[in-house]
C-alpha cells in the first residue's frame, strides 16, 4: 500500500465512532464510507494477515468485538490502528480505505466463504501463534 493514487479521491474527513466500531471517511469525489472495525482487522494490510505473498494470509476471527484504541496518521498517505487486541503493524493507506469502503459487501461475503471453508467460525478464539511469527 504505497500512497495514494492519482485516480483515489482525497481524503477530506475521518471520524472514529469508538461505540458503534466503525471509522467514518469522506472523500474528495462524495463518497463517505462506514468502515466496521472488525473489516479493517480481518483484512489489514500488515504481513501478520496478509502473510508476505499468496496463499500466505492468515484467517481472522474473533475480532466482532475488536476497538480501535489508537489512530495514528502517516504521513499524507494514511493511518496506523492500534485495535485493541494489540494489533498494530497495519498502514490503511487512504486507497485501501476507499477499496474496503467501496467493496464491503464482497469482502465480507469473501470473509464468511473463507470462514466456511475452513471450518471456523466467525467468533472463534485465534489459536496461538507458532514460533515464527512475523514482528510480533
Amino acid at each position: 500500500m504505497a500512497g495514494l493514487r492519482n485516480e483515489t479521491p482525497s481524503p477530506e474527513s475521518i471520524t472514529l465512532h469508538g461505540a458503534s466500531r466503525v471509522l467514518e471517511v469522506g472523500f474528495s469525489d462524495g463518497s463517505r464510507f462506514r468502515i466496521p472495525f472488525e473489516l479493517m482487522r480481518v483484512y489489514s494490510p500488515s504481513a501478520e494477515v496478509q502473510g508476505h505473498g499468496p496463499g500466505q494470509e492468515v484467517l481472522q476471527t474473533g475480532k466482532r468485538e475488536v476497538g480501535i484504541v489508537e489512530l495514528e496518521p502517516v504521513g499524507n498517505y494514511g493511518v496506523k490502528p492500534t485495535f485493541s487486541d494489540g494489533h498494530d503493524s497495519g498502514i490503511f493507506s487512504w486507497e485501501y480505505l476507499h477499496f474496503l469502503g467501496s467493496q464491503q459487501a464482497k469482502l465480507w461475503e469473501d470473509y464468511e466463504r473463507r470462514l466456511r471453508e475452513a471450518g471456523v467460525e466467525r467468533d472463534a478464539a485465534m489459536p496461538a501463534k507458532s514460533g515464527h511469527a512475523c514482528g510480533h
